[in-house]
């Protein structure tokens, strides 16, 4: 057999290829294809087309294959459930040099056994888990889009090699093995994506690659933001009492939700900085052992709000302020309550202080449970 070479201009992608090549993937043949890292080659998820890809790279069957899309959307398709720190990952990442292996709840796995045939269920996932990349580089992406089946996508050298950065390295290695060879010239950054495990965790760098812990630890952090008028009062007790809340679900001490990936602040519309949390506040939230002693009030700001993935508001003028100042915001504020506002007990007494903090817990009980870890 001899490999077809097709010479592609990333400014100038001929779709009638990029078919062809799709269509050579959809029929079990062995495509090559550049990414942003290093070149990879196509494979339809199925058994016999797995066997050959496993015979020409010299890789036992036991070997995990990391699942491509052409979208980032796509990754639903494969995920009925993605956590928060991982869907940051996938916002601000994706596409991008980033392979993510998402954990799977036994739930969902029971979803996906409806959702797929057998065979490709059997190759997907394993251990409950799956890889996927979702690759930024043009021919990549619409090879990925075009074809019909799920297609995974090793890097494009023999096992103990080094992968492939150019089409000439592809085709020194596997010339007359695979059916079709795109070439997009270089790979931007010659070098492997990152692969992290993202589960109960947290995350886990599992191979070293153009990004680094850091800046995945960045990226994948999630920024909760309460909100109310002087911040010395609701927006305080609301921020003691998601904490613990929060740590109880991830399972961890409330000093330690910095480490797992979670911010948990809150600020005021006042422009208040600096004062301590009312005693009533303080006493209601002793009562719920949250302790908001140490409390000091913060200006709300322009930066603090973009900064935020998630803006809780105890009211409805609250919500349209923060939206007079960043209008991007509208999508990820919301009042703490869903329909309803929480009143400013402000100057009522212990007993109307003790029925807001109730009413607050029960809000964020409520928004705790909507959080996939």
């Amino acid at each position: 057999m001899e490999t077809k070479v097709v010479k592609i201009e990333p400014g100038k992608i001929d779709s009638a290829e990029i078919r062809e090549a799709a269509r050579l993937v959809d029929d079990g043949r062995l495509v090559a294809f550049p990414t942003e890292t290093v070149y990879g080659i196509a494979c339809k998820v199925g058994a016999k087309s797995l066997a050959k890809l496993d015979s020409i790279k010299g890789r036992g069957p036991e070997k995990y294959y990391t699942l491509h899309i052409g979208q980032k959307t796509d990754v639903e398709k494969y995920v009925p459930t993605i956590g928060l720190r991982a869907r940051n990952l996938i916002n601000k990442v994706w596409p991008g040099p980033l392979t993510i292996v998402f954990e799977l709840a036994e739930g969902d796995i029971k979803k996906q056994r409806k959702r797929f045939k057998k065979e490709a269920l059997e190759y997907l996932y394993r251990d409950n888990s799956i890889g996927v990349r979702c690759p930024d580089n043009a021919i990549a992406a619409m090879l990925l889009q075009t074809t019909k089946n799920p297609v995974v996508a090793p890097s494009a050298n023999l096992t103990g090699q080094s992968p492939a950065t150019e089409a000439g390295q592809v085709l020194a290695q596997f010339s007359g093995q695979i059916d079709l060879l795109l070439d997009g010239g270089p790979c931007k950054y010659k070098k492997s994506s990152t692969v992290v495990k993202m589960g109960k965790n947290g995350l886990e760098i599992l191979r070293e690659g153009v990004y680094s812990r850091q800046e995945l630890e960045e990226a994948s952090e999630v920024k909760f933001l309460f909100v109310c008028t002087g911040n010395t009062c609701r927006s305080a007790m609301a921020e003691g009492l998601f904490r613990k809340k929060l740590a109880e679900k991830l399972g961890c001490e409330v000093d330690r939700l910095g480490e797992k990936g979670y911010k948990v602040s809150s600020a005021g519309l006042m422009g208040m900085s600096g004062f301590p949390a009312s005693e009533e506040a303080i006493i209601a939230c002793a009562a719920r052992g949250v302790d908001i002693k140490a409390h000091k009030s913060s200006a709300l700001t322009r930066q603090l709000i973009e900064e935020s993935d998630f803006i809780f508001a105890m009211t409805r003028m609250h919500c349209e302020q923060i939206v007079s100042i960043e209008p991007a915001a509208a999508n990820k504020c919301m009042l703490l309550k869903g329909s309803k506002e929480v009143p400013d007990p402000i100057g009522l007494g212990q007993g109307t202080f003790n029925d807001c903090e109730k009413s607050i817990e029960e809000a964020i009980k409520e928004r705790i449970s909507e959080i996939a870890i």
